[in-house]
């Protein structure tokens, strides 16, 4: 029997590498006048579903996929949140 699932993933940039989007959006919102904002990062949100044997399975096959395509390892850090949807 096996389980669907929701994963959130978050993908950042690591914080020793630049971030000139981020950068932009800062100097953007000074320019509208939001003066205490003291630093934007920006990064991606994914959002996918998947059936696994069990939860174990599926957090595995999730960190796999972030490792091989959702993020850059080399300069990116992502963290996933996994929800039971329902069993089938």
């Amino acid at each position: 029997m096996t389980q669907s699932y929701q994963a959130r993933i978050y993908v950042t940039l690591r914080p020793s590498v630049l971030d000139p989007a981020g950068t932009a959006v800062q100097s953007g919102l000074k320019h509208m006048g939001y003066e205490n904002v003291e630093q934007v990062r920006i990064g991606k949100y994914v959002e996918l579903s998947l059936t696994a044997a069990d939860e174990a399975a599926a957090k595995a096959q999730v960190d796999r996929m972030c490792d091989q395509l959702l993020a850059n390892p080399v300069i990116e850090n992502y963290r996933f949140e996994l929800m039971v949807l329902a069993a089938n």
